[in-house]
């Protein structure tokens, strides 16, 4: 009896684990368990990985609470120019950054976005999604997961760089992830396998960062319930120069 493709495993399992009635946390949580439960060397890889970049502190240095964030210019999935100082004369704005259209958490996590839409405009906040996938991914990820809010390409990582949030994933990992199907070149367009820190930074009006959610482990995501509570703060606070 033919054993079946880890590809199809994975995306099975990635089906499930998205579509369950269960938080965005306890969504990632169970797509992890099914990863480590078809083996414990790719998640052992992926441990691994999450210890090097903590020890060199990779995203540590990203814009903090109370820092400006820094402006980007980035082309929608319909190839229009979207700035993030255009978007918070609207409000406050979640900037969400994801791996990749292939990356089945960014997927698992577009969709609760996308399920959360409405209570993100009740609070009267704004998300944009930023990941290096060219356009035709941005696109295919927006479509299957029902959001309506913007999914923007960084070319090779450049806005992710600037804030020091972009890695090398290295040869081992590299390895790992084409043999479960996820090879990030096609929807790169790059062969330079540099990924973004999955990462969430609330930006107010003012400019500046009111929240952010960093972890170089890509299994965690910033809470839905958290990134309302970011959003209420932040159209609450009165401007920077009402500030005492």
């Amino acid at each position: 009896m033919n054993q079946r493709p880890l590809s199809e495993l994975l995306e099975e399992a990635f089906a499930e684990c998205r579509d369950m009635d269960a938080s965005l946390g306890d969504r990632l949580q169970a797509f992890a368990d099914a990863v480590r439960s078809m083996g414990e060397e790719f998640q052992s890889s992926v441990d691994q990985l999450v210890i090097r970049l903590r020890e060199h502190e990779v995203g540590e240095h990203a814009p903090k609470p109370g820092e400006p964030m820094p402006n980007f210019i980035l082309p929608d999935e319909q190839g229009s120019l979207v700035s993030l100082e255009r978007l918070i004369e609207d409000g406050p704005v979640a900037v969400v950054f994801h791996r990749g259209n292939w990356c089945p958490y960014c997927r698992i996590n577009t969709k609760a976005l996308a399920e959360s839409q409405d209570q993100v405009a009740a609070v009267g906040g704004q998300i944009v999604a930023i990941m290096p996938d060219r356009q035709h991914y941005t696109g295919a990820l927006q479509e299957d997961s029902g959001a309506t809010f913007p999914i923007l390409t960084d070319f090779e990582n450049g806005y992710a760089m600037s804030l020091n949030i972009a890695f090398w994933v290295g040869d081992e990992m590299q390895s790992m992830m084409c043999h479960a199907g996820w090879d990030v070149a096609p929807s790169q367009g790059s062969d330079t396998w540099l990924l973004p820190i999955p990462a969430t930074f609330v930006v107010g009006a003012d400019g500046l960062v009111k929240a952010r959610f960093v972890d170089p482990d890509y299994r965690k995501r910033m809470a839905i319930e958290d990134l309302l509570a970011a959003f209420r703060e932040a159209r609450s606070a009165p401007p920077a120069d009402d500030q005492s």
